[in-house]
């Protein structure tokens, strides 16, 4: 089975948007324990919490997407922004390297991480 990829900033933006439902489902979780104070106020601060760790995973890749470099990509012809040395296109998952050493090599994500030599 083929595994699937995704560009790096919808992936973030994708857990971005996981913590929300997990706060909003965590304080509806307070609902069965409306009798006990103690423990609703627990799992609206939980939920809460979950959404403010949201709302600063969003502002730091909104910070990193003004970083990112943006290429027109080969495929559809769209343009598309890029982190690390290889990434996919948002719009066709094509894959993506500005590293002349990578280009026509398999797409791998561990091109992005640091090897210790």
């Amino acid at each position: 089975m083929k595994k699937r990829y995704s560009s790096k900033i919808n992936k973030i933006r994708s857990f971005a948007l996981a913590l929300i439902f997990v706060g909003f489902i965590v304080m509806y979780g307070a609902v069965f324990f409306k009798n006990n104070v103690v423990l609703v106020l627990i799992f609206m601060c939980l939920g809460l919490l979950c959404i403010i760790a949201s709302t600063v995973v969003y502002l730091w890749i909104g910070m990193l997407s003004t970083r990112a470099v943006k290429v027109v990509c080969p495929g559809c012809g769209k343009e598309t922004k890029m982190l690390g040395r290889v990434d996919i296109c948002m719009h066709c998952n094509e894959p993506l390297t500005l590293d002349p050493a990578l280009e026509g090599k398999e797409f791998n994500e561990e091109y992005n991480r640091k090897s210790k030599k």
